[in-house]
Protein backbone atom coordinates (compact mmCIF):
# COMPACT_ATOMS: atom_id res chain seq x y z
CA UNK A 1 0.00 0.00 0.00
CA UNK A 2 2.88 2.46 0.97
CA UNK A 3 4.01 1.59 -2.50
CA UNK A 4 1.09 2.38 -4.25
CA UNK A 5 0.60 5.54 -2.65
CA UNK A 6 4.36 6.48 -3.25
CA UNK A 7 4.33 6.16 -6.94
CA UNK A 8 0.86 7.62 -7.62
CA UNK A 9 2.01 10.86 -5.60
CA UNK A 10 5.25 10.84 -7.90
CA UNK A 11 3.46 10.86 -10.78
CA UNK A 12 0.58 13.27 -10.01
CA UNK A 13 0.77 16.45 -12.11
CA UNK A 14 1.42 19.49 -10.45
CA UNK A 15 -0.57 22.39 -9.29
CA UNK A 16 -0.56 25.43 -11.34
CA UNK A 17 0.24 27.19 -7.89
CA UNK A 18 3.48 25.16 -7.42
CA UNK A 19 4.91 26.57 -11.13
CA UNK A 20 7.43 29.26 -10.20
CA UNK A 21 6.29 32.89 -10.32
CA UNK A 22 6.28 34.93 -13.60
CA UNK A 23 9.08 37.25 -13.46
CA UNK A 24 8.02 40.94 -14.46
CA UNK A 25 9.26 43.91 -14.24
CA UNK A 26 7.15 47.10 -13.39
CA UNK A 27 8.61 50.91 -14.00
CA UNK A 28 7.21 52.90 -10.68
CA UNK A 29 5.79 51.55 -7.38
CA UNK A 30 2.63 52.57 -7.96
CA UNK A 31 2.46 50.58 -11.41
CA UNK A 32 4.22 47.76 -9.16
CA UNK A 33 1.76 47.61 -6.45
CA UNK A 34 -1.33 47.53 -8.98
CA UNK A 35 0.16 44.35 -11.04
CA UNK A 36 1.05 42.51 -7.43
CA UNK A 37 -2.90 42.78 -6.69
CA UNK A 38 -3.56 41.37 -9.86
CA UNK A 39 -0.86 39.04 -10.03
CA UNK A 40 -0.90 37.86 -6.49
CA UNK A 41 1.50 35.05 -5.78
CA UNK A 42 1.91 34.23 -9.34
CA UNK A 43 3.87 36.85 -10.02
CA UNK A 44 7.42 38.23 -8.89
CA UNK A 45 7.58 42.07 -9.41
CA UNK A 46 11.02 43.97 -9.77
CA UNK A 47 10.49 47.55 -9.59
CA UNK A 48 12.88 49.97 -11.66
CA UNK A 49 12.79 53.04 -10.22
CA UNK A 50 13.51 52.77 -6.33
CA UNK A 51 10.79 54.67 -3.92
CA UNK A 52 11.15 58.06 -3.83
CA UNK A 53 12.30 58.62 -7.45
CA UNK A 54 10.58 60.80 -10.24
CA UNK A 55 9.94 59.17 -12.95
CA UNK A 56 10.14 62.33 -15.00
CA UNK A 57 13.58 62.48 -14.47
CA UNK A 58 14.96 59.20 -13.71
CA UNK A 59 18.19 58.05 -15.46
CA UNK A 60 18.49 53.85 -15.84
CA UNK A 61 21.17 51.97 -14.93
CA UNK A 62 23.26 48.97 -16.56
CA UNK A 63 20.85 46.99 -14.18
CA UNK A 64 17.84 48.13 -15.16
CA UNK A 65 18.48 46.30 -18.73
CA UNK A 66 19.73 43.14 -17.52
CA UNK A 67 15.91 43.34 -14.97
CA UNK A 68 14.24 43.92 -18.22
CA UNK A 69 16.25 41.53 -20.47
CA UNK A 70 15.32 38.67 -17.83
CA UNK A 71 11.47 39.47 -17.62
CA UNK A 72 8.41 37.65 -19.01
CA UNK A 73 6.75 40.82 -19.15
CA UNK A 74 7.39 44.86 -18.36
CA UNK A 75 4.84 46.81 -17.24
CA UNK A 76 5.43 50.95 -17.78
CA UNK A 77 2.63 53.51 -17.05
CA UNK A 78 2.86 54.23 -20.79
CA UNK A 79 1.31 57.96 -21.97
CA UNK A 80 4.62 59.27 -22.08
CA UNK A 81 5.42 59.30 -18.68
CA UNK A 82 8.77 56.90 -18.59
CA UNK A 83 10.70 58.96 -20.97
CA UNK A 84 13.97 56.63 -20.41
CA UNK A 85 12.58 53.69 -21.10
CA UNK A 86 12.25 53.57 -24.75
CA UNK A 87 16.22 53.10 -24.98
CA UNK A 88 16.09 50.58 -22.14
CA UNK A 89 13.36 48.46 -24.23
CA UNK A 90 15.52 48.35 -27.44
CA UNK A 91 18.54 47.41 -25.24
CA UNK A 92 17.12 44.41 -23.85
CA UNK A 93 15.47 43.41 -27.02
CA UNK A 94 11.92 43.16 -24.88
CA UNK A 95 9.64 45.68 -26.91
CA UNK A 96 7.33 42.73 -27.80
CA UNK A 97 6.96 42.48 -23.77
CA UNK A 98 6.20 45.98 -22.67
CA UNK A 99 3.00 46.50 -21.37
CA UNK A 100 1.94 50.19 -21.20
CA UNK A 101 -1.66 49.72 -18.76
CA UNK A 102 -2.92 53.45 -20.21
CA UNK A 103 -3.81 52.08 -23.03
CA UNK A 104 -7.25 52.93 -24.03
CA UNK A 105 -7.66 55.91 -21.45
CA UNK A 106 -8.33 59.10 -23.15
CA UNK A 107 -5.83 61.69 -22.17
CA UNK A 108 -6.31 64.79 -21.70
CA UNK A 109 -4.73 67.04 -23.90
CA UNK A 110 -2.78 69.98 -23.01
CA UNK A 111 -2.28 71.42 -25.97
CA UNK A 112 0.81 73.59 -27.50
CA UNK A 113 -0.26 76.88 -27.00
CA UNK A 114 -1.55 76.77 -23.08
CA UNK A 115 1.83 77.73 -22.31
CA UNK A 116 2.58 80.36 -25.35
CA UNK A 117 4.36 83.53 -23.81
CA UNK A 118 4.13 87.13 -26.04
CA UNK A 119 8.13 88.20 -26.62
CA UNK A 120 9.01 84.15 -26.53
CA UNK A 121 11.78 83.24 -28.78
CA UNK A 122 11.27 80.19 -30.91
CA UNK A 123 13.98 77.81 -28.55
CA UNK A 124 11.89 79.37 -25.78
CA UNK A 125 8.28 78.35 -27.61
CA UNK A 126 9.06 74.93 -27.53
CA UNK A 127 9.89 74.87 -24.08
CA UNK A 128 6.42 75.81 -22.97
CA UNK A 129 4.89 73.60 -25.86
CA UNK A 130 3.76 70.04 -24.45
CA UNK A 131 2.44 68.32 -27.47
CA UNK A 132 0.76 64.79 -26.62
CA UNK A 133 -1.37 64.38 -23.36
CA UNK A 134 -1.37 64.29 -19.64
CA UNK A 135 0.28 60.85 -18.55
CA UNK A 136 -0.68 61.17 -14.40
CA UNK A 137 -3.75 58.80 -15.24
CA UNK A 138 -3.12 57.01 -11.91
CA UNK A 139 -4.53 59.93 -10.10
CA UNK A 140 -8.15 59.12 -10.71
CA UNK A 141 -8.97 55.48 -9.56
CA UNK A 142 -11.15 54.87 -12.06
CA UNK A 143 -7.95 55.40 -14.81
CA UNK A 144 -6.62 52.78 -12.64
CA UNK A 145 -9.70 50.17 -12.80
CA UNK A 146 -8.41 50.59 -16.95
CA UNK A 147 -4.78 49.68 -15.84
CA UNK A 148 -6.22 46.23 -14.30
CA UNK A 149 -7.98 45.30 -17.28
CA UNK A 150 -4.67 45.43 -18.99
CA UNK A 151 -2.89 43.73 -16.59
CA UNK A 152 -5.38 41.02 -16.35
CA UNK A 153 -5.57 40.32 -19.87
CA UNK A 154 -1.53 40.43 -20.08
CA UNK A 155 -1.33 37.86 -17.68
CA UNK A 156 -4.20 35.54 -18.12
CA UNK A 157 -2.66 35.97 -22.17
CA UNK A 158 1.19 34.81 -21.15
CA UNK A 159 -0.30 32.51 -18.71
CA UNK A 160 -3.54 31.07 -19.29
CA UNK A 161 -3.33 28.40 -16.75
CA UNK A 162 -4.27 30.42 -14.05
CA UNK A 163 -6.37 33.40 -15.90
CA UNK A 164 -9.40 32.25 -13.54
CA UNK A 165 -7.34 33.33 -10.39
CA UNK A 166 -6.00 36.73 -11.85
CA UNK A 167 -9.64 37.20 -13.36
CA UNK A 168 -10.82 36.70 -9.30
CA UNK A 169 -8.19 39.47 -8.48
CA UNK A 170 -8.69 41.99 -10.96
CA UNK A 171 -12.68 41.88 -9.91
CA UNK A 172 -11.90 42.25 -6.46
CA UNK A 173 -9.50 45.06 -6.76
CA UNK A 174 -11.88 46.87 -8.86
CA UNK A 175 -14.37 46.29 -6.11
CA UNK A 176 -12.21 48.29 -3.74
CA UNK A 177 -11.07 50.93 -6.69
CA UNK A 178 -14.89 51.85 -6.66
CA UNK A 179 -14.91 52.04 -2.63
CA UNK A 180 -11.78 54.57 -3.40
CA UNK A 181 -14.17 56.13 -5.94
CA UNK A 182 -17.09 56.47 -3.49
CA UNK A 183 -15.09 57.59 -0.29
CA UNK A 184 -12.92 60.52 -2.21
CA UNK A 185 -16.43 61.69 -3.41
CA UNK A 186 -17.63 61.79 -0.14
CA UNK A 187 -14.49 63.41 1.31
CA UNK A 188 -14.17 66.15 -1.33
CA UNK A 189 -17.73 67.84 -0.01
CA UNK A 190 -16.03 69.22 2.42
CA UNK A 191 -14.48 71.73 0.24
CA UNK A 192 -16.25 74.61 -0.65
CA UNK A 193 -16.71 75.08 -4.36
CA UNK A 194 -15.13 78.62 -4.67
CA UNK A 195 -11.72 76.58 -3.03
CA UNK A 196 -11.80 74.11 -5.22
CA UNK A 197 -8.87 75.07 -7.20
CA UNK A 198 -5.78 73.34 -6.96
CA UNK A 199 -1.83 75.10 -7.57
CA UNK A 200 0.55 72.54 -7.75
CA UNK A 201 4.65 72.15 -8.83
CA UNK A 202 3.83 70.53 -12.03
CA UNK A 203 0.31 69.62 -13.83
CA UNK A 204 0.03 66.06 -11.98
CA UNK A 205 -4.09 66.32 -11.21
CA UNK A 206 -5.59 67.15 -14.56
CA UNK A 207 -7.92 63.68 -13.78
CA UNK A 208 -8.34 64.06 -10.44
CA UNK A 209 -9.36 67.80 -10.81
CA UNK A 210 -11.96 66.43 -14.12
CA UNK A 211 -13.28 63.56 -11.70
CA UNK A 212 -13.74 65.49 -8.61
CA UNK A 213 -14.98 68.82 -9.34
CA UNK A 214 -11.92 71.07 -9.23
CA UNK A 215 -9.43 72.59 -11.44
CA UNK A 216 -6.26 73.63 -11.81
CA UNK A 217 -5.60 77.02 -12.16
CA UNK A 218 -1.69 76.59 -13.02
CA UNK A 219 1.86 74.98 -11.64
CA UNK A 220 4.96 75.95 -10.86
CA UNK A 221 6.37 74.59 -13.66
CA UNK A 222 4.42 75.33 -16.44
CA UNK A 223 3.19 71.82 -18.11
CA UNK A 224 3.41 67.80 -17.03
CA UNK A 225 7.12 67.07 -16.54
CA UNK A 226 9.10 68.12 -13.44
CA UNK A 227 12.09 68.39 -16.11
CA UNK A 228 11.24 72.33 -17.10
CA UNK A 229 12.66 75.28 -15.01
CA UNK A 230 9.90 78.28 -14.57
CA UNK A 231 10.76 81.80 -16.42
CA UNK A 232 10.34 84.76 -14.18
CA UNK A 233 7.53 85.05 -16.21
CA UNK A 234 6.01 81.98 -15.04
CA UNK A 235 6.76 82.58 -11.33
CA UNK A 236 4.40 86.00 -11.67
CA UNK A 237 1.40 84.63 -13.99
CA UNK A 238 1.16 82.35 -10.92
CA UNK A 239 1.67 84.51 -8.58
CA UNK A 240 -0.85 86.76 -10.17
CA UNK A 241 -3.34 83.56 -10.81
CA UNK A 242 -3.13 82.79 -6.93
CA UNK A 243 -4.33 86.04 -5.99
CA UNK A 244 -6.73 86.24 -8.31
CA UNK A 245 -8.74 83.59 -7.72
CA UNK A 246 -8.20 82.79 -4.11
CA UNK A 247 -6.21 79.75 -3.98
CA UNK A 248 -5.41 78.28 -0.67
CA UNK A 249 -2.68 76.45 -0.74
CA UNK A 250 -0.15 74.56 -3.42
CA UNK A 251 0.74 71.07 -3.48
CA UNK A 252 4.17 69.54 -4.02
CA UNK A 253 5.22 66.76 -4.63
CA UNK A 254 7.74 64.68 -2.18
CA UNK A 255 10.12 64.12 -4.67
CA UNK A 256 10.56 67.49 -6.09
CA UNK A 257 12.50 70.30 -4.97
CA UNK A 258 9.90 72.75 -2.97
CA UNK A 259 12.63 76.13 -3.58
CA UNK A 260 10.40 78.09 -5.88
CA UNK A 261 6.71 76.22 -4.23
CA UNK A 262 8.14 77.76 -1.23
CA UNK A 263 9.14 80.99 -2.23
CA UNK A 264 5.45 81.70 -4.20
CA UNK A 265 3.98 80.34 -1.23
CA UNK A 266 5.78 83.10 1.24
CA UNK A 267 5.02 86.00 -1.81
CA UNK A 268 1.05 85.10 -2.02
CA UNK A 269 0.90 84.27 2.14
CA UNK A 270 -0.34 80.62 1.29
CA UNK A 271 0.07 77.49 2.42
CA UNK A 272 2.51 74.49 0.89
CA UNK A 273 1.06 70.89 1.37
CA UNK A 274 3.62 68.27 0.67
CA UNK A 275 1.82 65.07 -1.36
CA UNK A 276 2.75 61.83 -3.12
CA UNK A 277 3.06 62.36 -6.91
CA UNK A 278 5.17 59.11 -8.83
CA UNK A 279 6.29 56.96 -5.88
CA UNK A 280 4.43 55.17 -3.19
CA UNK A 281 6.48 55.79 0.28
CA UNK A 282 8.24 53.16 1.69
CA UNK A 283 6.83 50.14 3.38
CA UNK A 284 4.68 51.01 6.49
CA UNK A 285 4.80 54.59 5.45
CA UNK A 286 1.65 56.51 5.14
CA UNK A 287 1.13 55.89 1.12
CA UNK A 288 2.86 51.99 0.97
CA UNK A 289 -0.16 51.01 -1.66
CA UNK A 290 -2.18 52.88 -4.10
CA UNK A 291 -5.17 52.86 -2.10
CA UNK A 292 -3.30 54.41 1.24
CA UNK A 293 -1.74 57.03 -1.27
CA UNK A 294 -4.79 57.94 -2.96
CA UNK A 295 -6.25 58.15 0.50
CA UNK A 296 -2.86 60.42 2.01
CA UNK A 297 -3.64 62.91 -1.17
CA UNK A 298 -6.97 63.94 -0.63
CA UNK A 299 -6.55 63.85 3.07
CA UNK A 300 -4.25 66.74 2.50
CA UNK A 301 -6.21 68.30 -0.31
CA UNK A 302 -9.43 68.67 1.51
CA UNK A 303 -8.01 69.51 4.62
CA UNK A 304 -5.66 72.52 2.61
CA UNK A 305 -8.68 73.45 1.32
CA UNK A 306 -12.13 73.42 2.87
Amino acid sequence: MLTILFVLTACASPTTQSKAPLNVVATTSIVGDVVRQVGGDLVNVNILLPIGSDPHSYQPSPQDVAKISEATLVFANGAGLEEFLQNLIESAGAADRLVNVSEGIELKDFGAHEHEHEGEDEQEHEMHSHEGGDPHTWVDPNNVIIWVKNIETKLSQIDSANSAIYQTNAENYIAQLKELDAWIREQVKAVPDENRRLVTDHMVFGYFAERYGFEQIGAVIPGYSTLASPSAQDIAQIEDAIREFGVKAIFVGKTVNPTIAQRIAEDTGIKLVFVYHGSLSEAGGPAASYLDYMRYNVSEIVNALK
